[in-house]
């Protein structure tokens, strides 16, 4: 199963693709890491991307999936995904589900406003709130979770909505509940 965690920029896409990638034991992908050095740039500088801008990106993440996910399991990728049209784009790649990780913006512009060594600044929190689309109906690969509770208890409700049991899915004989992360 290809597992996209998605959101915008300091929801926890990579603390909770981390944490799922380890529990599930599927490789994980980081979306960030495959943006062309242009990109970067232009939102290093405060600039946003385009459609036209994001789709080599995008693209380039679903190879990316279906290469790592071309042996059992699948993989777990960390992507922005937020319009539809993204999504589709990686559905042609191979995502099966998006968790979408969602929180109001004052609680993600206080998370950038700390965060150091990232290439996304908080001035750009605005355009990638006005440009989420939310899911539509027919959207039906999705898992809507609040982006505001621990990691570990998102990594649970994940899990959940993945139809998941640990005990049969990494064979430790031990289960994941929200208190043992």
């Amino acid at each position: 199963m290809n597992i996209v965690v998605m959101g915008v920029s300091g929801c926890g896409k990579t603390a909770l693709s981390r944490m799922l990638s380890d529990r599930l034991r599927l490789p994980f992908i980081e979306g960030d890491d495959l943006h062309p050095p242009q990109n970067r740039a232009r939102m290093s500088a405060g600039l946003p991307l385009d459609d036209r801008m994001r789709q080599p990106w995008l693209e380039r993440i679903g190879a990316e999936m279906q290469q790592q996910s071309a042996g059992p399991g699948g993989c777990v990728v960390a992507c922005s995904a937020l319009k539809r049209h993204y999504r589709n784009i990686l559905r042609r790649g191979g995502a099966d589900v998006f968790v979408h990780l969602q929180a109001r913006f004052e609680v993600i512009e206080a998370r950038l406003q700390h965060r150091q060594g990232h290439f996304m600044p908080v001035s750009l929190l605005t355009n990638q709130y006005a440009t989420l689309e939310p899911f539509d109906g027919d959207e039906t690969d999705t898992i809507l979770l609040d982006a505001e509770r621990p990691v570990a208890a998102l990594c649970y409700q994940a899990c959940r909505g993945l139809v998941c049991d640990f005990h049969d899915i990494i064979g430790t004989g031990r289960a994941l509940s929200e208190n043992n992360g």
